[in-house]
């Protein structure tokens, strides 16, 4: 599963998510988009969400 963390998650959590594929928001350079704007554009990059 790929998961995407914003802004607000503490980047040391990618680390006890074996097994999947964690990219944090300002690797994509998405560190100043918030709520509806960075779904948006994390959905039009291919990301899903459930």
């Amino acid at each position: 599963m790929l998961i995407l963390f914003d802004n607000g998650t503490p980047a040391p959590l990618r680390y006890a998510l074996k097994g999947h594929v964690v990219v944090e928001a300002i690797e994509r350079g998405w560190d100043r988009l918030v709520n509806g704007e960075l779904i948006a554009v994390a959905e039009a990059a291919g990301l899903t969400f459930c």
